[in-house]
């Protein structure tokens, strides 16, 4: 995947940082924005776990920090809920602004609540999944509990979380006090799935239960048994990332795949003028090539040469693999490197002349075991005599015809 460092601005015009994950094999076909729980960042292991499930199922996902909270500006005591709302919305608009606007919003604890209440504003968004999300902002009231008279009496106090110190204001609840989850819930026309643990101690799950009860169709419940409520374990984390995609390809616009048949061994097919990206089927097995960037490309697969240096690598290892295992010879591992260059003819008399250059495949073979000399030897002998390799040796030909 490639992950790339963005920043972006909230409504009051503070730089809030965020990073922006693409897969490595193909343009997004959605884009989420993840909203992290809080007092966290971006970087929670969770937050990244679950982003790079759904890039591996070919979403883009925008992490940040919400406002005066990780690398981004602005001071965390002088926020709230509502700002929360309003980063998520700035978060979007981003998106919407340099690639596409977002058709999915995740969010985790109070996280959860936030992506429900700015998805009610958000027509592009069309699927919603919360982990560990309350069912009212207000629930955070019981994390501040022995400080709440003292936010109540002074306007604010030092609030310890997570063996950190953040000040919150009365402000802060007040504002909690103002937002009804279960009424956005139920009119904001999304598709919600609603992931929760039973062992939650932090967030109960009865917080799932009213939720989902609130929510019309269509919505869905998914139980994360056994995980904590920073779903901790990489295992949780993941698993929820991988569901997320599947849940969400159902709601969101997939584009249609086109299904590559062949008679013939490999197929190859480019829609796509202003790309070279090529969907191809090889046997039975369905790949991507495309060029590298350097030369109009976008580098999701392995351009046509890597293709043939690929073949002879592949073919080299098998064919030695085979000579060895007949021999019984000990070896225990066999790596072909190859490169591919145009370079001059060996002993050429014209070696400034176009015409004296010829395709060149560069193989070395690194092998691993108690081979002794002759050994060796011979197997470079059967290296050399592996199907593709002479196959580029002999005169080949090629019968094309317009089908």
């Amino acid at each position: 995947m490639s992950i790339s460092k963005i920043t972006f601005t909230n409504v009051d015009g503070q730089t809030l940082s965020g990073k922006l994950e693409l897969p490595a094999d193909q343009h997004p076909h959605n884009f989420a924005v993840f909203a992290h729980c809080f007092t966290c960042t971006k970087n929670l292991s969770a937050v990244r776990n679950i982003s790079r499930a759904l890039v591996a199922k070919g979403f883009g996902v925008l992490r940040f920090d919400f406002t005066g909270l990780g690398e981004s500006e602005g001071e965390f005591e002088d926020t709230n809920f509502s700002g929360n709302v309003e980063d998520l919305i700035a978060a979007a608009e981003y998106l919407r602004e340099h690639h596409k606007a977002p058709t999915l919003l995740v969010g985790h604890s109070l996280g959860g609540a936030a992506v429900i209440f700015a998805a009610s504003q958000l027509p592009s968004v069309q699927a919603v999944a919360t982990i560990g999300a309350p069912s009212n902002p207000i629930h955070v009231q019981h994390l501040l509990k022995s400080e709440l008279e003292e936010i109540q009496k002074n306007g604010k106090a030092v609030v310890n979380l997570s063996g950190r110190d953040f000040t919150i204001k009365k402000q802060f609840l007040e504002d909690l006090e103002t937002k009804s989850l279960p009424d956005v819930v139920k009119n904001f026309g999304k598709s919600l799935l609603v992931m929760h643990s039973p062992q939650d101690s932090l967030v109960g799950i009865q917080n799932a239960e009213e939720i989902y009860v609130a929510a019309y169709h269509p919505k869905s419940f998914v139980s994360l048994d056994g995980a904590d409520h920073l779903l901790m374990k990489k295992e949780d984390s993941l698993y929820a990332g991988d569901v997320i995609a599947t849940w969400a390809s159902r709601y969101v616009p997939m584009p249609e795949q086109t299904k590559l048949s062949t008679t013939h061994e490999v197929v190859a097919s480019l829609d796509d003028i202003n790309s070279f990206v090529t969907q191809m089927k090889v046997g039975n097995h369905h790949m991507i090539a495309d060029e590298p960037i350097a030369v109009g490309g976008t580098d999701f697969g392995p351009n046509p040469y890597e293709l043939v240096s690929a073949g002879l690598a592949a073919c080299t290892a098998m064919t030695i693999k085979m000579y060895v295992a007949r021999k019984g010879w000990p070896l225990d591992r066999v790596e072909v490197h190859t490169n591919y260059k145009k370079t001059h003819k060996i002993d050429s008399d014209h070696s400034e002349d176009p015409e004296a250059k010829i395709d060149t495949f560069y193989r070395d073979i690194k092998l691993e075991g108690a081979l002794d000399d002759k050994q060796i030897a011979r197997i470079l002998q059967i290296a050399n005599k592996c199907p593709v390799h002479k196959t580029l040796h002999t005169e080949t030909q090629v019968i094309t015809e317009i089908v």
